[in-house]
């Protein structure tokens, strides 16, 4: 995962947020993260600049929260193998909810949108496996989680800013060329080497 190089700057900024919101259930913090993940969806299926900025804002908060839970939960003293699992299946929904209305909006072609789901999933499966079957869990590989969500809100943004109706005079599909296209590549392709890189490596371990 290339951003673990800077997670001493994220927990830098994280943690003073996570002491003030030790109130909060960091279950509630989990589920907040699944419904802005929801919201995101729903925003790109609609065209325009508003839909994209709020669905960039809604992808940012689902980040943001993800984070939060843990160290909250930390903090508290509350962190459980409970609270793990559910938030590694509520992280696999909102992965599906982002993707799948990028997969079915107007940016990205639908069976482009479905490989970066299956490499997006792949690649979470092949960790836990790992956590299963005894090395422990596996975070790492090209493309991890936080890499995946801040390359979707860039694109977003950059979406945001460009007209993808400008090209319909060439008389080809708009999506073929949209950014989050490309995103939707990246995905696709990075995370399917990464849940490779996972399985050869977990492999390994068992031989």
């Amino acid at each position: 995962m290339v951003l673990d190089a800077y997670r001493h700057l994220a927990d830098a900024v994280l943690d003073p947020i996570a002491r003030r919101l030790t109130n909060v259930s960091p279950d509630a913090l989990s589920a907040a993260a699944l419904v802005s993940a929801g919201f995101a969806g729903i925003s790109f299926l609609f065209r325009g600049g508003w839909p994209l900025a709020l669905g960039a804002f809604f992808v940012f908060l689902n980040a943001l929260l993800d984070a939060l839970d843990g160290k909250v939960a930390k903090i508290t003293g509350k962190a459980s193998r409970r609270g793990d699992f559910l938030d590694h299946v509520l992280d696999r929904y909102a992965d599906v909810l982002m993707l799948g209305g990028l997969a079915i909006g107007p940016y990205v072609p639908v069976w482009l949108g479905l490989l970066a789901i299956v490499g997006v999933l792949l690649t979470s499966y092949m960790g836990t496996q790992a956590q299963a079957v005894g090395p422990g869990r596996d975070y790492r590989g090209i493309l991890g989680r936080a890499d995946r969500l801040v390359i979707l809100v860039v694109a977003v943004v950059l979406q945001a800013g460009f007209d993808p109706n400008s090209i319909r005079d060439l008389g080809v599909e708009p999506y073929r060329y949209s950014i989050l296209g490309w995103a939707m590549v990246l995905f696709a392709v990075l995370g399917n080497l990464t849940a490779i890189q996972r399985a050869v490596s977990t492999w390994r371990y068992l031989s």
